[in-house]
């Protein structure tokens, strides 16, 4: 059978060169981030508000600070829905290396507004620190403890539609990594989450790797949007010093950290080259 080549949009193509060419723009030659030009680039939405997502449902947003000193918060999103029953609740982690956007961002607030309304769901999208300035372990200790607050605060700061029984972790990217390494935390510890059920946890793209080349990665080598260059950059600024692409955060196949972990449900979403 042969394989079904997909193009993307060309708005959509666009916005991932525009997106390419910022990051060319922003990293340093010691591959540090000019915040500056990245916070020009960065085009943000503020809270509280509510939009009409498709013309259709309206779906108000607000954020939750968790802790102020490492400007740890999640961005809530609430449809309206003609139906009172309970919606699923959904932490989300968005993508970007590891070193770039927010829940804030157009991007990701655009996405989680349709997630919200479409689905329908109530989701965080949760603001974790961002590399180099901040490494590993710095993301998943800011995606666990977003959870663990949740758990703790869960109706003195969610809505009462939000169903904490039927929790899903999700994420993209970066955030997808994240997304799997929070869920196993959460695995290990089910019983220190006593409000929460997780159901299913939901990788877009995960952004996962290891020492060894995969065929896609030698055949997109100098691919113009996303390159081993432009990941090879990500790991170093998010892995620990002196750690390479085998250690678990990124090669999660041969850490066996999910030895004897009871995982929930797990779809992995893969797309091709843009």
């Amino acid at each position: 059978m042969a394989d079904i080549q997909l193009k993307l949009p060309f708005i959509t193509r666009l916005k991932a060169l525009a997106h390419a060419l910022m990051i060319r723009a922003i990293v340093r030659s010691d591959d540090s981030i000019n915040r500056r030009i990245y916070n020009f680039f960065n085009i943000t939405s503020s809270a509280p508000a509510t939009k009409l997502v498709a013309n259709t449902t309206p779906v108000t947003t607000f954020d939750v600070p968790v802790d102020p000193s490492r400007t740890l918060w999640f961005r809530l999103f609430v449809p309206t829905t003609a139906s009172h029953a309970p919606l699923p609740f959904i932490l989300y982690f968005h993508g970007g290396g590891f070193y770039t956007f927010g829940p804030d961002s157009i991007v990701y607030n655009d996405l989680c507004s349709r997630l919200a309304a479409q689905l329908p769901a109530v989701i965080a999208s949760v603001n974790y620190r961002l590399a180099p300035e901040h490494r590993y372990p710095a993301q998943y200790e800011d995606g666990y403890d977003a959870l663990q607050f949740i758990n703790s605060y869960n109706y003195a700061v969610l809505p009462a539609s939000a169903d904490l029984s039927n929790c899903f972790i999700a994420g993209d990217s970066a955030g997808g990594n994240i997304a799997h390494h929070v869920t196993v935390r959460a695995c290990k510890n089910a019983q220190l989450l006593d409000k929460l059920r997780i159901k299913g946890l939901v990788l877009l793209q995960p952004f996962f790797g290891g020492e060894e080349r995969t065929e896609a990665e030698l055949r997109l080598k100098r691919a113009p949007m996303l390159n081993v260059e432009a990941t090879d950059r990500m790991w170093r600024g998010f892995l620990p010093d002196g750690a390479d692409r085998n250690h678990h955060a990124a090669n999660v196949l041969n850490s066996g950290e999910v030895k004897d972990v009871e995982l929930p449900r797990t779809v992995v979403v893969v797309g091709g080259s843009c």
